[in-house]
């Protein structure tokens, strides 16, 4: 499997991910442990149609169309009020599902405040609104690991500037990155939490240690289900999507499982998605959740745009 099809699983599986979580968005898990989702489905939490995406896809594709040929976090701003006032980005022409810490902050953004001011900075602007975002930045081959950290945390604090939910970004496309480079979801997982050792020494980083340190401590994978949490709380969602990426054996389980951990379904089944895209390739999604998505053709146009347009990997990465 080559590098771009692995984007392209990357973004499509975002997408995929998410639509299978919009119409069981809030439902418990005891729910759709007794009723689970198997396939896609219309209706349900938003009275959407089947294969209809939430804000989760919209900014990940607002910020993935403003990375060619280089991120540009001013545009990334405009593309997220375009969304907010005129539905830019939407399956359906208009906006909805948007949290309060993004939507505060894209009203800044509107007012003139600088993107990179712009975000939630109190611990209570820590939901998983930047991470749900932030897999495109992960495709940047040519940037070295402090460069790319260094990208992520200011394409987080557009809405959440909380180093918390910029730790929690950064250990993401840490992830997301040996495994867009090959590595199987144990070994990228674990040299994904050696590298989040950067974090050790750096304040304000190191002050949120505790409360990444299961992820840190290279052991989600021993957790049972029972205390893995699916909430909105953007330090769940992160452990949620690695643990339920390292107990499947192909796309379709993972997606599943995360969805049916129920709560903020839409944003976990997106961020599952996009590693399980990473890892399997776009090939393992069933063709009968691509055809349903809605504007399946014009994201899969903003990706091969990225694809012709991006540089090549740098030489002096190091992904052990």
């Amino acid at each position: 499997m080559d590098w771009a099809s692995r984007v392209k699983g990357a973004v499509f599986g975002h997408v995929v991910g998410d639509a299978l979580g919009v119409p069981v968005e809030g439902m418990s898990r005891d729910r759709l442990r007794n009723r689970p989702v198997r396939d896609t489905g219309g209706g349900g939490s938003h009275g959407l149609p089947p294969g209809f995406w939430s804000d989760d896809t919209t900014l990940m594709l607002a910020l993935l169309d403003t990375m060619t040929p280089e991120p540009d976090l001013d545009r990334t701003a405009r593309n997220f009020i375009a969304w907010l006032e005129e539905g830019r980005f939407t399956p359906g022409g208009f906006a909805f599902g948007i949290g309060r810490t993004t939507y505060q902050a894209i009203g800044r953004l509107a007012a003139g405040v600088a993107p990179e001011a712009a975000g939630g900075r109190d611990e209570w602007s820590n939901g998983n609104g930047s991470l749900m975002r932030i897999l495109p930045l992960a495709f940047l081959r040519h940037l070295d690991e402090p460069a790319l950290l260094d990208l992520t945390h200011r394409a987080s604090r557009l809405t959440h500037a909380h180093p918390r939910s910029q730790m929690a970004c950064g250990m993401f496309v840490l992830l997301a990155r040996r495994i867009l480079d090959g590595l199987d979801p144990v070994t990228a997982y674990r040299a994904a939490a050696r590298a989040g050792r950067t974090y050790y020494d750096v304040p304000p980083f190191n002050d949120e240690l505790a409360h990444h340190a299961r992820f840190l401590s290279g052991d989600l994978a021993g957790l049972a289900e029972s205390e893995i949490f699916s909430g909105v709380y953007v330090v769940e969602t992160l452990e949620a999507a690695v643990w339920c990426l390292l107990h499947a054996g192909g796309f379709e389980e993972a997606v599943l499982r995360a969805v049916n951990l129920g709560g903020d379904t839409d944003t976990t089944g997106a961020v599952t998605g996009g590693l399980a895209g990473a890892r399997f390739g776009r090939e393992a999604i069933p063709d009968s959740w691509l055809n349903v998505l809605a504007k399946a053709d014009r994201i899969g146009a903003l990706v091969d745009r990225f694809l012709e347009t991006t540089p090549p990997a740098s030489q002096s990465q190091d992904q052990k």
